[in-house]
């Protein structure tokens, strides 16, 4: 009888140090799966079923139970019900993991937006019904067969390409079609490096300029540039993994204020010589944004009515922390359509409806290879330069999210190609197909 007591005694003891090592990780995945189930249902308008079996129904993820009240938009997360998490709308800044009860109550400010009509021109100018273009240098049997190529197995949402500034190609799963958000993840760091290209063209920003964040003033991180931080070449500490409780796991789930997780990181590396991909350095970036306004309101305006709303991203939704400040390296949502808008906008070198929103030399420097990234990586833009993607031009440069969402701007070719989906995909043998297409 005392070894079975003996032998219980151990099991309880074994489980409760699993539990006690485990429960940092139980709130990591119940704050994933509740974020990302409000942000699904309220912003996407899918159902909880269809959240559940394909945006959340993945290792470890999938232990969590969800639940969602449609009433007061909100979403709940569980698992084991040991550790629950939960995730709320706010009007105009999508969806944020509370921390406490208090943070369901306050009340936040929301950004005003000017949602201009083009009634007299077509998409992409315009809200018109698109008018389809037949060009006879275009085999649209290959390019079907290369865009039907990545849906099925491949999990593809949504393909939409764009040549000579119109649709040659556009198709949706079952599910999706074209007023669908859909989350672009780490493609909302390009939008936050374009807010930074639309400032220094009205001359209110100087990204060689010194960083300035006063809390950097008395040491070696006081020779940080915002150029630095644009090209991820800061030098600064930062763990980008998504396996583990890590830096970037404890901002995105645990943190109120985001852009703060890597102002407080020591330097390990030299600036300009030491790059490192950091979600944390394009949430430092709101932040630097944030003051270059005078009030909240002021920088939550800004990204919409001079960027966002500007060339008609109608349907986005950049989604903030707790504190306000958008979540510039994960968060935004918006429609296939309007996603492609964006690589508009750069493959005309900033110009817009015959506005100029940004330079040339913008573009350029967004597309200039950062040192030490061995030439894959712009300003929150990722490139092609040493041809990593061998039958792909080397100045074609792209957005890229989490499970290969993208937009690819091909300059000389004149093509824009957004795809978003739920896995990796076979990117060189996409693009080369659709290229061999056109003649």
């Amino acid at each position: 009888m005392k070894i079975v007591k003996r032998i219980f005694l151990l099991i309880v003891v074994i489980l409760l140090l699993t539990l006690i090592f485990n429960y940092p990780k139980l709130n990591i995945i119940a704050g994933y799966s509740a974020k990302n189930t409000a942000s699904s249902v309220f912003l996407g308008n899918r159902s909880l079923f269809f959240t559940d079996t394909t945006d959340t129904n993945f290792s470890p993820v999938d232990l969590a139970l969800n639940t969602v009240d449609e009433k007061m938009k909100t979403a709940s997360s569980s698992v084991f019900r040991l550790l629950t998490r939960k995730a709320i709308i706010r009007e105009g800044l999508g969806s944020v993991l509370t921390l406490n009860k208090q943070d369901e109550k306050e009340i936040n400010l929301t950004p005003k937006r000017v949602k201009t009509r083009q009634s007299t021109k077509s998409y992409p100018y315009g809200d018109t019904p698109h008018k389809d273009s037949v060009f006879n240098n275009i085999d649209y049997n290959k390019l079907n067969e290369t865009v039907n190529s990545i849906f099925g197995e491949r999990k593809t949402r949504s393909v939409l390409i764009l040549y000579k500034d119109k649709i040659i190609a556009e198709k949706y799963a079952e599910g999706f079609n074209k007023e669908s958000r859909i989350l672009g993840w780490s493609m909302t760091k390009s939008i936050m490096s374009t807010i930074f290209g639309v400032l220094q063209y009205q001359k209110k920003i100087n990204i060689y300029d010194k960083a300035p964040v006063p809390s950097w003033q008395s040491d070696a991180r006081k020779e940080i540039t915002i150029h630095n931080l644009l090209q991820m070449n800061s030098g600064l500490a930062w763990d980008e993994n998504y396996d583990e409780i890590s830096d970037v796991t404890k901002m995105l789930f645990l943190e109120r204020d985001m852009t703060k997780s890597q102002e407080e990181k020591n330097l390990v590396g030299k600036p300009n010589e030491t790059w490192n991909y950091s979600s944390g350095t394009s949430n430092l970036l709101s932040g630097i944004i944030r003051n270059q306004f005078k009030s909240h309101q002021a920088y939550l305006d800004f990204w919409y009515t001079d960027l966002i709303d500007k060339i008609g991203m109608n349907s986005m939704i950049l989604e903030s922390d707790l504190a306000g400040n958008y979540v510039a390296s994960s968060y935004s949502w918006a429609s296939t359509r309007d996603w492609a808008k964006l690589g508009l906008l750069y493959l005309h070198n900033g110009v817009w409806n015959n506005e100029v929103l940004f330079s040339k030399e913008w573009v350029d420097y967004v597309t200039t290879p950062t040192p030490t990234s061995n030439g894959i990586y712009g300003a929150q833009f990722w490139l092609n330069t040493k041809r990593q993607l061998k039958d792909v031009p080397e100045d074609m440069y792209f957005a890229d999210g989490y499970q290969g969402q993208r937009i690819y701007i091909l300059p000389k070719e004149e093509l824009v190609i957004v795809r978003f989906g739920l896995s990796w995909f076979e990117e060189n043998e996409f693009l080369k197909g659709i290229l061999q297409s056109i003649h």
